[in-house]
């Protein structure tokens, strides 16, 4: 379920205890755009627009940002960027001189309690995110990017992605970008193994509930669905709607009142292509994304590494 070659293009900042990972649209054109917000904390940008009954469809960029809301400034260096590199909405036309306004939607992980709280990522950070995705990404998961100061619990987050394919029946892929930093546990305390996937490695159930989480309990996992199905924009907030089971799947308890937990749903298909009108065929891409939110969770976890005097999976794991 590992990606080899990305529906959007990523680019991660990596900055020891917190970081930006931008996910770039892979054309000038954009991604069609929803978002579905369930915890109770949110710190997201831009995402009013992406509301069904709002009139911009397309995105150029996401950042998924650590830092808190602090971390939103990012984005300001995401949309810098694009518009230098003239990707944007042509404010006078497509013909004409003038400024272009990309369109970045953000949100954003709280970190603070990991390494140094004054630390987090800058307008400078995002530029740099984008660049890195233009320049072909990084398929790096684990401590990087928006997940260098994720914690899962009591363990390490991090930033995970996954593939789940529905060729077999409509031909659509259907990916997912996420950043693991929930208040809940991914490891069931009495079995040891991780809810998302039971047939990973226990962990050691001694060491593991030992651990004490940091303070103090504020996180959220954020993330995005991608699919190169031409999906509208109604259609994109229903598989966000759905990618929420996989949180709900590989995270107990999910979608608290101290988590903010946002996925965006985008669809990489070429403009004009024909919606998909299948409902049975609608439903399997929504239940995809649900699945590769869930493994997402776990490839962030399985991948992260111990610092900060918080422990990693792999670090109590049984061989």
């Amino acid at each position: 379920m590992r990606i080899d070659d990305p529906l959007a293009r990523i680019g991660h900042t990596s900055l020891a205890d917190t970081g930006v990972t931008a996910i770039l649209a892979p054309h000038e054109a954009g991604m069609v755009a929803a978002v579905d917000v369930r915890g109770g904390g949110p710190g997201t940008r831009e995402t009013d627009l992406l509301e069904p009954h709002n009139t911009v469809e397309r995105v150029h960029a996401i950042m998924l940002c650590g830092g808190s809301a602090f971390g939103l400034a990012a984005a300001d260096g995401a949309m810098a960027e694009l518009e230098r590199r003239g990707w944007g909405f042509p404010v006078f036309g497509e013909d004409m001189p003038g400024p272009r306004v990309p369109i970045v939607p953000a949100a954003v992980i709280f970190d603070l309690v990991v390494g140094d709280p004054a630390h987090r990522p800058t307008a400078a950070d995002g530029a740099a995110a984008i660049t890195v995705a233009f320049d072909g990404g990084a398929g790096a998961t684990g401590s990087v990017g928006a997940g260098c100061g994720a914690t899962a619990g009591v363990l390490r987050g991090g930033f995970g992605q996954a593939t789940v394919s529905t060729m077999s029946t409509d031909g659509y892929t259907v990916e997912a970008y996420v950043v693991a930093n929930p208040v809940g546990m991914v490891v069931d305390k009495h079995t040891g193994l991780l809810y998302g996937d039971g047939a990973k490695p226990a962990v050691d159930l001694e060491r593991f509930n030992a651990l004490e989480r940091p303070t103090p309990k504020l996180n959220t996992t954020i993330g995005v669905i991608a699919t190169n199905a031409p999906l509208t924009k109604p259609q994109l907030k229903r598989v966000a709607m759905t990618g929420h089971d996989g949180i709900a799947r590989a995270i107990r308890p999910a979608h608290s009142p101290l988590d903010g937990d946002t996925l965006f749903a985008v669809s990489t298909a070429q403009p004009g292509a024909q919606p998909v009108s299948d409902v049975e065929a609608f439903g399997r891409i929504g239940e995809a994304g649900a699945q590769a939110v869930q493994a997402a969770i776990v490839d962030a976890v399985v991948n992260a590494t111990g610092d900060f005097g918080i422990t990693a999976w792999r670090d109590i794991a049984r061989a």
